[in-house]
């Protein structure tokens, strides 16, 4: 049954600027199940003492065929080679390893990887949960996905022309989406129908793919039940439509579960390790994925050592996914930033070589029947030199109506959705909820939520041409998007709020 939750939750729902990196680093166990097989996996440990750091070797080509024993002479403990990009993953305790290692044969430099909180707490509101048994029946004349539970709450497809792609057949089947993230709930009955389960792995010790945790009002990551973001993202992308819920931007792609994060945090090498295994096919040991979403993001200094290295092995890898022919969408942060008059800063991902940035846009009034859907969100981040593309992200920024504040949309088949007035300008989509629930569903707004309706329409455009490779599909996101703003490339929009309907023409 529906229960309207009138509370506001503090979980993760959107991206953080790197600040402290207190944890240790988070890294892949290779005793889990679901793990990659392929040459590139990080069989990485977590620290066995507080003195043990883990490092990022950068080569200048391959790696030493004796790397092992030349990290050890360092000092050190090889733990992972990333082959495709020339970087090695190490551990040790001593000190003076960074300066040691990076005199190895063909190294160009060693530093020490960073654990980043890459997606910070945010406003999610609960919606409510419903069963399979709540299905409803369609008439042989609506339109796709029109009787899901909450498809009246829904905003954003709308606001890209999804149906009508969806009613002229393109759904993006064919089409597999990495979603890198925090873990998902793979029994979520939005989620479970187009889930690859068996190429969906963890590259977080010790926790398997579909499992995450939230952090408690102290900060501490112990709340098993809650928002999951990674699963709100990948309903935003494939909610299969199914007249039970809610229906993603390509109901009909297949998507694949790459942990990354815990408790919206995760290291270098968990990232690169994610994009790295979701960009080779399947017949290379990786997930074969054709578009990868990127829902997180820190702001880091472009210049000096540490952060702007390990930026660069990023670029590495999202290079490497580019040239295996995969789309790479990620999320542009939430923190209201100018990044073109911003003075050495980069915010990673996004802004990573051969990614898609998006930006996000959302109503205030929705509930009230406002419809421009393309006003820039009043958190994000923003600049010609950064945006690729907009979609709707949500908002809510509304102002309180007279007590009690409480608005109602109707509810398929019957009924009303009630909640505050403000939380329905926000973007619905599947979420972990509590206890034993397979079918949660919450409001959430930032970039985060934007990004995977860039994947989306990313993934209808391939579920209509094919693997055409990520320079075709970003010049067909380009021709086809609504050009918003001032002509041509714009500070909020960059090259437009992408439209379902034209990609797929």
């Amino acid at each position: 049954m529906h229960r309207p939750v009138l509370r506001t939750a503090a979980i993760a729902g959107a991206i953080v600027v790197a600040g402290c990196f207190h944890d240790a680093p988070i890294t892949v166990d290779p005793s889990l199940s679901n793990q990659p097989s392929f040459a590139a996996t990080p069989h990485l440990s977590v620290a066995a003492a507080p003195t043990t750091k883990s490092y990022i070797i950068n080569f200048s080509g391959g790696l030493p065929s004796d790397l092992a024993a030349q990290v050890s002479a360092a000092g050190g403990v090889l733990t992972s080679q990333f082959e495709q990009i020339g970087v090695a993953v190490a551990s040790s305790d001593d000190p003076t390893f960074a300066g040691r290692a990076a005199k190895i044969k063909g190294a160009l430099w060693a530093t020490e990887d960073m654990v980043v909180q890459w997606v910070k707490p945010e406003r999610v509101v609960e919606a409510g949960e419903i069963d399979a048994g709540e299905a409803v029946t369609v008439e042989p004349t609506a339109s796709f996905g029109a009787a899901e539970t909450f498809r009246r709450e829904q905003w954003v497809p709308d606001a890209l022309s999804a149906p009508a792609a969806w009613d002229a057949g393109n759904r993006g089947a064919g089409a597999r989406v990495a979603i890198l993230d925090g873990g998902i709930r793979s029994t979520h009955i939005d989620i479970a129908p187009n889930l690859d389960v068996a190429h969906s792995v963890s590259f977080v010790s010790g926790q398997p793919f579909n499992f995450d945790q939230a952090r408690d009002t102290l900060g501490v990551c112990n709340q098993p039940d809650g928002f999951w973001h990674g699963t709100h993202v990948a309903g935003i992308v494939a909610a299969p439509g199914q007249n039970i819920g809610t229906v993603g931007v390509a109901p009909g792609a297949t998507i694949i579960g790459v942990k990354v994060l815990h408790c919206g945090s995760g290291s270098f090498a968990a990232v690169i390790g994610g994009i790295l295994y979701a960009a080779t096919p399947i017949a290379e040991g990786g997930a074969g994925a054709d578009i990868i979403n990127m829902s997180l993001g820190a702001q880091f200094p472009r210049e000096g050592v540490g952060a702007a290295q390990l930026a660069v092995v990023l670029g590495k890898a999202t290079t490497y996914a580019y040239q295996r022919g995969v789309t790479v969408v990620a999320a542009l942060g939430n923190e209201a930033t100018d990044l073109d008059h911003t003075a050495n800063t980069v915010f990673l991902p996004a802004m990573s070589p051969h990614v898609i940035a998006v930006s996000a846009t959302g109503p205030v009034g929705f509930v009230f029947g406002a419809t421009n859907f393309d006003r820039p969100a009043s958190y994000t981040n923003f600049g010609q030199s950064a945006v690729g593309f907009a979609a709707g992200g949500g908002d809510f920024v509304l102002p309180d109506q007279p007590p009690p504040n409480l608005c109602a949309l109707p509810r398929n088949p019957s009924g009303v959705v009630v909640n505050l007035c403000w939380v329905f300008d926000m973007v619905m989509a599947p979420c972990r909820g509590s206890g034993a629930s397979n079918g949660s569903y919450c409001w959430a707004a930032g970039t985060s939520m934007a990004t995977p309706a860039v994947s989306g329409v990313a993934a209808l455009i391939i579920g209509k041409y094919g693997r055409i490779g990520p320079a075709a599909v970003e010049a067909k996101l380009r021709a086809s998007a609504d050009d918003l703003g001032k002509p041509g490339n714009d500070d909020f929009y960059g090259g437009g709020r992408v439209n379902a309907f034209r990609a797929t023409q």
